[in-house]
């Protein structure tokens, strides 16, 4: 057991490491686009960042990587969130599915520090970090893993000659479809219509991928097992209407 605070989490790692010494990046990777931070942290949250994170953090892998050696106990699954916001999905997905072993991906460092705290307020055991862009480590990942990938709220990229950063691409659905279960999730929700149109031309036309919807309803409704995001609130607010797809993953033998 590691302590952070008045916060006791499992870990089965051994030589937690600073959160000043973030995943190495090397001028081989894949170009990212985005924010890595935002607004100073209070000192509460970057407190979190200190104590917390080490003990959660995915080390960038150097090799294959078994995700259930990851956790504390032996995961009955495993659910992979791209991108997690500030946190607030992932932790209710967790919260609710104690057995599940949950990773997260994220770069943006005031998401991170919002994520722990929901992690250390509920003494989250199942919840793993990588807080990094998750393409350095989706390689090293085996085959089925995961039994729901989710993608919510990606940056749309709207502009065309943009198009190329958007993360819905026929290469990164090939590696979802290969890091799925048969039979396994992969969600995405987007406000914008630009990536909603732009989800389905690849998505929904994708050899391993079955849309999952019998009607509008299907993908105007978020589904009823996740919760609202923060970004989720903002759209409404704003008058954008929310789209929530899923996909899943055809039966290897067919």
């Amino acid at each position: 057991m590691v302590s952070a605070g008045n916060v006791s989490i499992s870990s089965s790692s051994s030589n937690p490491r600073s959160v000043s010494d973030p995943n190495p990046h090397s001028d081989t990777d894949p170009r990212f686009y985005g924010r890595r931070k935002g607004k100073p942290l209070k000192a509460a949250r970057q407190g979190l960042l200190e104590s917390l994170l080490p003990h959660v953090r995915i080390e960038r892998p150097e090799g294959p990587l078994d995700p259930t050696t990851l956790f504390a106990f032996k995961p009955t699954a495993l659910r992979l969130e791209i991108g997690f916001g500030s946190g607030e999905h992932l932790a209710a997905q967790a919260g609710e599915n104690p057995n599940t072993g949950f990773i997260g991906s994220e770069v943006f460092l005031n998401g991170v520090a919002s994520l722990l705290r929901y992690v250390g307020a509920a003494n989250l055991a199942n919840v793993r970090v990588f807080d990094a862009d998750v393409r350095l480590l989706l390689p090293n990942l085996p085959d089925a893993a995961f039994e729901r990938i989710s993608l919510l709220f990606p940056d749309p990229w709207p502009k065309t000659r943009h198009a190329k950063r958007r993360f819905v691409s026929p290469e990164m659905l090939d590696e979802c479809a290969r890091l799925l279960a048969d039979g396994g999730e992969l969600r995405v929700a987007s406000d914008h219509p630009v990536y909603q149109r732009w989800t389905l031309q690849h998505a929904a036309v994708h050899t391993n991928f079955q849309w999952a919807t019998k009607g509008p309803e299907d993908w105007r409704t978020r589904p009823v097992d996740s919760v609202a995001t923060r970004y989720e609130g903002k759209a409404i607010a704003a008058g954008r209407k929310p789209a929530f797809f899923t996909f899943v993953r055809r039966n290897r033998a067919a």
